[in-house]
């Protein structure tokens, strides 16, 4: 029997359901983030979980047998769950949140409400949505570098962003001046001509 679980997640717990090919729910419970959380979710699984689920030649988890919905794609949660031999699908949160409307009038959000969501997704759906494939050490190294790239782009965007807005209103000549040199701001030599410059 294939088991499906939807894992609505939040900073410190996740609430999950398990249910089986029919919909039928097997199981719900608020589980703490970390390894306590983890350990609880094996052992929900496990009193559901088939003989034949369990490869008899490598004592792991056959593939497909336990199927989750998580409204992410990282952190060591998920990474803790596809190392388990869990196949893992990252449901978009407006996509669950489409989904909640076709199922609730008020499209109210509730965290297990949200958990039987993504059980649903997954149970019936889950060939429109991607399932998260499990990397090597050097691609997740690349993925941690790329996203800390990004985010210093996105830090530095905004803070010129707010640089430009100070210079509007307080000093307006020097991104004429600038303009007319044909610096952007981000330059270095404009970044020291604005050091340079009297204060507002």
């Amino acid at each position: 029997m294939v088991l499906f679980v939807g894992d609505d997640w939040a900073e410190d717990h996740h609430d999950v359901e398990v249910c089986d090919e029919t919909g039928r729910r097997l199981a719900k419970a608020r589980l703490p983030e970390g390894m306590t959380g983890m350990a609880r979710l094996h052992e929900l699984l496990a009193e559901h979980l088939s003989e034949d689920a369990i490869s008899a030649e490598t004592g792991t988890l056959a593939e497909g047998e336990v199927i989750v919905g998580i409204e992410t794609d990282r952190g060591p949660w998920v990474a803790a769950l596809i190392a388990a031999g869990y196949q893992v699908f990252a449901i978009n949160p407006l996509s669950a949140a489409r989904y909640r409307e076709r199922h609730s009038t008020s499209g109210a959000k509730s965290d297990p409400g949200d958990a039987h969501v993504l059980a649903e997704i997954v149970r019936l759906d889950r060939a429109h949505h991607r399932p998260i494939a499990g990397d090597s050490d050097a691609v997740e190294a690349l993925k941690l570098v790329a996203r800390s790239h990004q985010s210093l782009i996105w830090e530095r965007t905004r803070h010129l962003q707010r640089l430009r807005q100070a210079l509007r209103e307080y000093f307006p000549a020097a991104l004429d001046a600038l303009a007319a040199g044909g610096l952007e701001l981000a330059d270095p030599d404009a970044l020291e001509l604005v050091e340079r410059a009297g204060d507002p």
